[in-house]
């Protein structure tokens, strides 16, 4: 089987921590020029976008020249541009490091801050900023958290041993604990192994539970108890499912607190919006380093604030703003 062969570097550098976009021409098509393929490619940036952008000299090639209007089309050749970043609002936490070598970085990562450039939230991402702070452009991530959970991330230095690291999680070796706060019910035998299937379709917010073969598995500990019913719980993935925590928690009948969408399925938080943070923590992350050898164990630093002080999470009721 013959491989692909790869592209050439990117003669455009990062801006605010976000490569540049590559588009490689199809082998075969009935345009003649790259700014016919290009118009129609990226039609959906409204009309002029793309003549707007050749006579500012924002497409570039290989050797980083803008590349002509009346450029010829070239089957295979590459061409390259930054998209229009969005207007974010920034997120007003820090990202903290926990450990750094030539190999990883592990950060422990704030509530509201996504993990990788997506949709609306591109610069203000845990990837962006960390390239921006640690100047380290080739940085990507192992892993993924949501952006409305806090706790332990783990990201690569080096492209080339990137996959190794990746593969880590697909392959479940890496522990993971989080910790969540939930309504205590003390009816709910615990500790317990929660199996069920999961399904989660493309551009529906919740995921939900289905019949068939469990494909997500978490082990659920209550770690402590207060007198004004809450509880602090341990929750330990065999699985990686989306949502699967959030999901698991809200089919015991204790969901976690700041859900917006188990049990019941509300508006998405918005960007700015950053009271009553999900009491969901990645706690910790141990694994046997793919390339060095060395066992890593690392803890987030950070606290729920709805265990440790329930009234500044909880805010005024919704219709006491402002009073």
């Amino acid at each position: 089987m013959r491989r692909r062969t790869p592209p050439p570097p990117s003669p455009l550098p990062q801006r605010d921590g976000i490569d540049a976009v590559r588009v490689r021409l199809p082998a075969h098509g009935p345009w003649s020029t790259v700014r016919e393929h290009l118009a129609e490619r990226l039609s959906g940036a409204g009309a002029g976008v793309v003549d707007g952008m050749f006579d500012a000299g924002l497409f570039v090639g290989a050797d980083g020249r803008p590349v002509p209007v009346d450029a010829p089309y070239v089957p295979g050749m590459c061409v390259w541009f930054h998209r229009e970043l969005p207007a974010e609002v920034p997120v007003p936490f820090p990202l903290e490091v926990v450990h750094r070598d030539e190999h990883i970085v592990v950060v422990d990562k704030p509530h509201f801050l996504a993990t990788t450039p997506r949709g609306g939230h591109v610069t203000q991402t845990a990837l962006a900023r960390l390239r921006r702070e640690l100047g380290i452009p080739a940085l990507g991530a192992a892993h993924r958290l949501d952006r409305l959970t806090a706790g332990l991330v783990l990201f690569t230095v080096r492209p080339s041993e990137r996959g190794a690291y990746q593969g880590l999680f697909a392959a479940r070796r890496v522990h993971k604990e989080y910790e969540a706060v939930a309504p205590y019910d003390p009816a709910l035998a615990l500790p317990r192994t929660v199996r069920s299937r999961i399904l989660k379709e493309r551009g529906v917010l919740a995921a939900r539970e289905v019949d068939g073969e469990p494909n997500a598995v978490t082990r659920v500990e209550l770690l402590d108890r207060r007198p004004d019913g809450l509880g602090r719980y341990r929750l330990v993935p065999g699985t990686g499912q989306t949502h699967q925590l959030r999901v698991h928690m809200s089919a015991l009948g204790v969901p976690i607190l700041g859900d917006p969408l188990y049990p019941v399925v509300a508006a998405p938080v918005p960007a700015g919006d950053f009271r009553r943070p999900l009491q969901l923590l990645a706690r910790e992350l141990a694994f046997t380093d793919p390339v060095t050898g060395r066992e890593h164990r690392f803890r987030s630093g950070r606290s729920l604030g709805a265990w440790t002080a329930y009234q500044d999470w909880a805010g005024p009721a919704d219709g006491d703003a402002g009073a």
